[in-house]
């Protein structure tokens, strides 16, 4: 399912004619091959054992019967791995899925070898049968735990096994923060240590936008995608696509998702949003909002300070004239009306705080210089 997730924004990527960024590795997932190699020898596996069920030298039954035994031991081989491929589940770490997988499925046919025996007392074959059932319940228990992913809880009492994420606590993407996209310029400052967690239904949101008759919402959701591809393919970020439905989400609307899954793996919630934000806090869960971090790092200028500052449009004062800093914060020029489209040194005299934003008002330097 996570291939044919990525795919779409491939897809998505081809159709905007930008390609998604290579970080020189493969984009395979490693869990992939694994199970490519498990299904391998598990199909090997079972061919040895369908031997077992040939009959033995100087049989006199018919002789199709051999073959027709032996197929339908691979039958049932092929079988299995349907099952398993049609009901994809998740994915943790291969090894302790592996060591887990085999403990489970061996406890499993000791059990129910010991509930089957009596069953099986006449049967001369026996051994071969039990053999048969501990490769299948194997099989389909390390199957199980390959595909568990983000956590695994390995029922002892009290006791608990979860996937160790990177960082602290994981960091849950939301469509806005996607959208955004400078939670992946902060990706680049490597300031970000914990696991991106982009949950599937935000991704299936961002696709309907991308996919929209609106041209604005298209090209939104679209730079969202191609966004995405630079998390996913960012050799310093692990990102991971949770493609999980948690049984609290039937009939809840995103936002809500978004705070339940945030709350399941105890991380926090990455987003723009002002509404989602409050509800996450009214949840308890915590929030890092974009908005917030890009006013935090913005620059502050004290008055008497002095920069360079391009004038782009006239004030509503007389003599005003408008400019922009490099994060949109509007600085009104004294006296800089008639210097539209130039570059010209100012001098900071006084900030004002609104509901909108930051005002910082400033004087051209001549002026000052002028009248000293």
């Amino acid at each position: 399912m996570n291939d044919s997730i990525e795919s779409r924004i491939d897809v998505e990527n081809q159709r905007t004619e930008q390609p998604p960024k290579h970080s020189g590795h493969s984009l395979q997932h490693p869990d992939s091959i694994a199970m490519l190699v498990l299904r391998l020898i598990f199909v090997f596996i079972a061919a040895g054992v369908g031997t077992l069920f040939l009959p033995p030298e100087g049989w006199e039954g018919p002789p199709w019967l051999p073959y027709m035994i032996f197929s339908g031991v691979m039958l049932l081989a092929a079988g299995v791995i349907s099952v398993d491929i049609f009901f994809d589940q998740k994915r943790i770490e291969l090894i302790s899925a592996i060591y887990f997988g085999l403990l489970v499925g061996m406890l499993l046919t000791i059990l129910l070898s010991l509930g089957l025996n009596p069953l099986l007392a006449t049967v001369p074959q026996r051994a071969p049968i039990t053999l048969m059932l501990a490769v299948i319940l194997c099989y389909g228990c390390v199957s199980m735990l390959i595909q568990t992913k983000d956590d695994f809880r390995f029922i002892i009492p009290y006791v608990e096994f979860a996937r160790d994420l990177k960082g602290l606590r994981p960091f849950v993407l939301d469509t806005s923060a996607i959208i955004d996209g400078r939670i992946a310029d902060l990706a680049d400052t490597s300031i970000l240590d914990s696991q991106l967690v982009m949950p599937r239904f935000v991704l299936l949101e961002l696709q309907a936008i991308a996919d929209s008759s609106d041209k604005l919402r298209r090209v939104r959701g679209r730079r969202g995608l191609d966004i995405l591809n630079r998390l996913r393919t960012h050799e310093k970020v692990d990102f991971v696509l949770y493609d999980r439905d948690l049984p609290e989400f039937a009939g809840q609307p995103v936002d809500m998702k978004l705070v339940l899954l945030a709350k399941h793996l105890n991380g926090k919630l990455v987003t723009g949003d002002f509404n989602l934000n409050k509800v996450s806090k009214l949840h308890n869960v915590e929030v890092i909002n974009i908005n917030e971090i890009a006013k935090a790092i913005r620059p502050q200028f004290l008055p008497g300070e002095a920069f360079q500052l391009r004038v782009v449009k006239q004030g509503e004062g007389q003599d005003q004239g408008i400019g922009y800093l490099d994060d949109g914060t509007m600085v009104v020029v004294e006296g800089g009306r008639d210097r539209i489209g130039k570059t010209i040194p100012v001098t900071v005299t006084s900030t004002l705080q609104t509901q909108s934003g930051r005002m910082i008002f400033t004087r051209m330097e001549d002026m000052e210089t002028s009248e000293a």
